[in-house]
């Protein structure tokens, strides 16, 4: 599945969304302007879970571990990487912070990335890999927007092998079988493989998810956000 709108228009430009995309786009060219020192600067100053709890064996200590967990946020494996990322932060994103207020959902965002982060390290705290992506924080815009936009709908392009169609999803429905799949797929890859394999962090996905619903919850329920936000359908 793969969203190409949802329902909800925003109330005010998203200001804050919008410099996040562009914060991770300018960081990605950056990224390619290292050439071949890349992998030596993502070792370097990318989040590695072992060095993070092994922090006081590295220079900078724990101060440079939060730096790196901070940095990855905006870093980005591939023009894939960053490409579905960032299309799934503007889609999703713009109604969050609607709700939240800017300042409120630039530290959501940050803060739901940390402890996606977190997450991964816990799940693999023996891996020298770099973690990097901002999909650990867009993750958690994803389950604040499950709780926040529950009668939303998504416009989704849906793969039925070589068969492609366009469905209009409840919002619901597209970001749980999203979380399902995340889960299942980082259980299966730590079980058949072990943590420390490498490639997608489902688990940082899956930290991120719960921390935005978490958040989101507890927002309604102390009368911060306004329920029965205001949408229009296709």
């Amino acid at each position: 599945m793969f969203p190409l709108r949802d329902s909800v228009p925003s109330s005010r430009p998203p200001v804050v969304n919008v410099l996040l995309i562009a914060a991770c786009v300018m960081v990605f060219l950056f990224e390619l302007s290292l050439g071949p020192h890349l992998d030596r600067f993502l070792r370097a100053y990318a989040f590695v879970p072992f060095r993070f709890f092994h922090a006081s064996a590295y220079s900078g200590g724990v101060a440079a571990a939060v730096k790196s967990g901070l940095l990855s946020m905006f870093l980005h494996g591939g023009w894939l990487h960053l490409i579905g990322n960032m299309w799934f932060l503007w889609i999703f994103g713009d109604n969050v912070e609607d709700v939240l207020g800017h300042f409120a959902y630039l530290v959501f965002y940050l803060a739901s990335g940390a402890v996606a982060t977190l997450t991964q390290a816990f799940i693999d705290p023996f891996s020298r890999l770099p973690l990097v992506g901002a999909s650990g924080a867009i993750a958690g815009v994803l389950g604040a927007y499950l709780v926040l936009f529950p009668w939303a709908r998504v416009r989704t392009l849906v793969f039925l092998g070589f068969f492609v169609t366009v469905a209009n999803l409840p919002a619901p429905l597209f970001l749980l079988m999203w979380f399902v799949i995340q889960f299942f797929a980082g259980t299966l890859a730590l079980a058949s493989t072990g943590a420390g394999s490498g490639g997608v962090a489902f688990f940082a996905h899956v930290g991120g998810f719960l921390t935005g619903v978490v958040v989101a919850i507890w927002l309604r329920l102390a009368g911060r956000v306004r329920p029965g936000y205001h949408y229009s359908r296709f």
